[in-house]
């Protein structure tokens, strides 16, 4: 039996570009549909939040001087492109999905309202939630913790591109950085660990949403994060959670 009844997966704009550098790689795309329909199919109720970095990154323009809540409403079109991407390989894996958007796009998806998102994942759809919380200078990190807690979600499920949990150190650059298989909300924001933004990492610590950190591109990794595998580093509110699975 999977040990979660509803999660929501926080895809970065990254995860969805496979080995690529820029936009969607379609095998990537494919592949993480057929283990959220794989997992939807067991009985789990799926919700998406989905970033946008693969297309834009709106702190990172402003670097160039455009006007930071210009940048940041353009990335979440970016989003919203990812969204519609990943919502047409869900329905050509079988899945039903709506797909609701922070930014009022009606004629490609729903508004986001919280009890119609509810009663979808209470339904059987997989529900995808776009562009971000719908303001500038607040992250799809914070937008993936506040929709998991709106939609009473059990674990949010970090799915990242490359990095297989949290490390004391950015692997990348010290060799001998070490890998956590479970820590604390409060312990990754003291030692500021790379989890997600701090202002998504208090939301959840608040809320003592668990938080599952793993590598996309792992065997199944996202179907066996939506299972309760023990894969990735698992983050809870305190050290008996972590012990558990965040169970």
């Amino acid at each position: 039996m999977p040990r979660y009844k509803r999660a929501l997966v926080k895809l970065s704009g990254e995860a969805l570009m496979g080995s690529r550098q820029f936009g969607i790689d379609p095998e990537t795309l494919n592949d993480v549909a057929r283990q959220i329909t794989q997992a939807h199919d067991e009985g789990i109720q799926v919700a998406v939040s989905v970033g946008g970095g693969n297309f834009w990154r709106g702190a990172t323009v402003a670097e160039t001087g455009m006007d930071r809540a210009t940048a940041d409403y353009a990335g979440m079109l970016g989003t919203i492109m990812n969204a519609l991407a990943l919502q047409d390989a869900l329905e050509k894996a079988g899945a039903t999905v709506r797909t609701q958007t922070a930014l009022p796009i009606s004629q490609v998806a729903e508004p986001y309202i919280r009890r119609r998102a509810i009663r979808h994942l209470e339904k059987g759809r997989v529900v995808i939630f776009a562009a971000g919380t719908g303001n500038p200078f607040m992250t799809t990190d914070t937008a993936g913790a506040l929709r998991a807690i709106e939609t009473d979600c059990e674990i949010l499920l970090m799915a990242k591109n490359g990095v297989d949990g949290v490390y004391d150190a950015d692997p990348a650059k010290v060799p001998t950085a070490k890998k956590y298989d479970q820590l604390t909300h409060i312990e990754a924001i003291q030692q500021r660990l790379a989890v997600m933004d701090i202002t998504a990492l208090s939301m959840c610590m608040e809320h003592h949403l668990p938080i599952l950190v793993f590598d996309v591109a792992g065997p199944d990794a996202v179907f066996h994060a939506l299972r309760g595998d023990r894969i990735g580093t698992i983050v809870t509110a305190s050290p008996e959670a972590s012990a558990a699975g965040g169970s």
